[in-house]
């Protein structure tokens, strides 16, 4: 296994997730501080937009308009020179706060939701990964998940990856012309680590941010894992961007649970660059 050191870009956030590389800017949600930034690859950070409902994952259509998930209102919403609207309203049919999403080149987005109320201590759920079409209707695209979070879409479309955090496992799906799923399968069982955000490189491995063992891994389908970055603390997520796209941003809560409760700001972004 390869092992890599990174260095930090920025720091003082209060919990990064969802980090996105587009149009040679870093996009990430400070989730628990309601906000969407960008940051340069030198540090420097600026707010897009307050998200009062919590931002979590990014995504943008094929015009480039952003897409944030607001989590605690179970809502897609569009950013428009700063402001938001609402792009889907999933509140009647997701049973958990909206998580991360992943968009594909026609404009559908996939979104999870925690399934259960995780902040009010009820028991884990399994839950729905939901389809949001270009037009607005939403279907349910896959079931039987536990707690959908990050997700990448790879082999020129044909595939689509998701993390599910609690049992540890990145699951596939082949994807129809049409944006159905179907053929679930194991792409990887990572045992003890607990996958968060994900992204992919151009051999298709998959990129994971594991929360709870502070690793960020490197994964081939069937498990084998071929690179780490390993923090003191959470993994949170990653993203490949930089000028030739081989650069690995990562989000990290640099704290305890305890820290975190108490919105202490330790989460930053580091980067490594890798091999081409």
């Amino acid at each position: 296994m390869k092992e890599h050191q990174a260095t930090l870009v920025a720091d003082g956030f209060v919990f990064l997730e969802a980090p996105r590389w587009h149009d040679n800017r870093l996009w990430t949600s400070d989730v628990f501080d309601l906000k969407l930034y960008i940051v340069t690859d030198d540090g420097k950070r600026s707010v897009v937009c307050n998200v009062p409902g919590r931002p979590a994952g990014i995504g943008f259509l094929p015009d480039n308009t952003p897409l944030v998930v607001s989590c605690a209102d179970r809502k897609l919403m569009k950013v428009s020179d700063g402001t938001l609207s609402v792009y889907a309203d999933l509140s009647d049919i997701a049973t958990g706060d909206l998580n991360d999403l992943v968009v594909d080149d026609f404009g559908r987005a996939y979104v999870g939701n925690f399934g259960y109320d995780l902040f009010g201590g009820a028991p884990i759920e399994v839950t729905d990964m939901h389809l949001v079409e270009p037009d607005g209707s939403i279907r349910v695209a896959a079931s039987g998940l536990e707690f959908p979070n990050g997700a990448a879409i790879v082999d020129c479309g044909r595939t689509l990856i998701v993390a599910e955090t609690w049992c540890g496992k990145l699951t596939a799906y082949d994807r129809a012309a049409n944006g159905d799923l179907s053929n679930r399968r194991i792409f990887a069982d990572l045992g003890g680590r607990q996958p968060d955000g994900i992204c992919a490189d151009r051999q298709g491995a998959i990129w994971a941010g594991c929360y709870n063992t502070g690793e960020f891994v490197r994964v081939l389908e069937g498990g084998e894992i071929t690179d780490r970055i390993e923090f003191d603390g959470n993994a949170v997520s990653c993203t490949l961007g930089g000028k030739s796209a081989d650069t690995l941003y990562c989000c990290v809560y640099l704290g305890t649970d305890e820290q975190l409760r108490a919105r202490e700001r330790r989460s930053a972004i580091y980067k490594t660059k890798l091999a081409a």
